[in-house]
């Protein structure tokens, strides 16, 4: 069987689901949730692992895309109706988005940057500001 480093996409959502978060949460020694938006075009839910840091009562997530030209889909998904749900282990929870700005979104980058370091890397191969997405309970 392959490890959790090796999940992606699709088959990291339903491992993920499957066992409640045991597989799948963990991934290159980052945390994952899933995120479920309602597509802003076919009206249908999509799921999306993601990597987030909690900020208190908050869950934070980063648009990178890997830096591609483009926000991702799950981002104007949000954008569209910032009303989501999402999985962190075998708990769902109903929040609400919006983007950080200023001060904030600076303080949120660094903080998603110890984790995932890569997103400065990111930045530098695109000319958007990646946005810094703030997840509150509903």
């Amino acid at each position: 069987m392959a490890g959790d480093d090796d999940l992606f996409g699709q088959e990291h959502v339903r491992v993920y689901r499957e066992t409640g978060g045991e597989r799948g949460y963990h991934w290159r020694g980052a945390p994952i949730l899933l995120l479920t938006t309602v597509g802003r075009t076919s009206g249908q839910e999509r799921t999306t692992p993601l990597i987030f840091r909690s900020d208190g009562e908050r869950w934070i997530l980063v648009a990178s895309r890997g830096g591609a030209p483009d926000h991702p889909s799950w981002y104007k998904n949000l954008r569209a109706n910032p009303d989501a749900e999402i999985e962190v282990r075998a708990e769902k929870i109903s929040v609400r988005a919006h983007d950080a700005e200023g001060d904030e979104r600076e303080r949120l980058w660094r903080l998603m940057t110890e984790k995932w370091p890569a997103y400065d890397d990111y930045q530098r191969r695109t000319e958007r500001q990646i946005p810094v997405v703030i997840l509150e309970r509903r």
